[in-house]
């Protein structure tokens, strides 16, 4: 997945390589751009935005960024946190529910395609 991203005046390009199998792992690269590139490159990009507010959260040692989804996505919050390795310890804060770690459908490339608004109501949707 190649990612253009634009935060604070700034502009990022990110490509991530596949999950492993338990989506716990994946190669991620990342740089910083001129903000004038980032929005040339955003028009070379599929439609579709993610619109989300991002919050830094520390637990422990750990920052969690918890995303907060608005337009087709409204009613989504995800948090994600950066681990070393995939059985390193960290202290799991109340707010977290249920864990969603490699299901395809909470991926910001799926999530552009088959927006949360669209799924059905179900015991499976947080």
């Amino acid at each position: 997945t190649v990612r253009v991203r634009i935060r604070d005046g700034k502009g990022y390009l990110t490509i991530k390589g596949p999950s492993d199998a338990s989506g716990t792992a994946r190669y991620e690269w990342e740089r910083e751009l001129p903000l004038e590139e980032a929005e040339e490159l955003m028009r070379l990009c599929e439609p579709g935005v993610i619109d989300k507010t991002r919050y830094l959260v520390r637990s422990g040692r750990h920052i969690f960024e918890v995303d907060e989804f608005r337009g087709e996505n409204e009613g989504l919050t995800l948090a994600e946190v950066e681990l070393s390795s995939a059985d390193e310890v960290f202290v799991k804060p109340a707010f977290l529910g249920r864990e969603v770690t490699g299901d395809v459908r909470y991926y910001n490339s799926q999530l552009m395609k088959q927006p949360f608004g669209t799924w059905p109501q179900t015991h499976d949707s947080p």
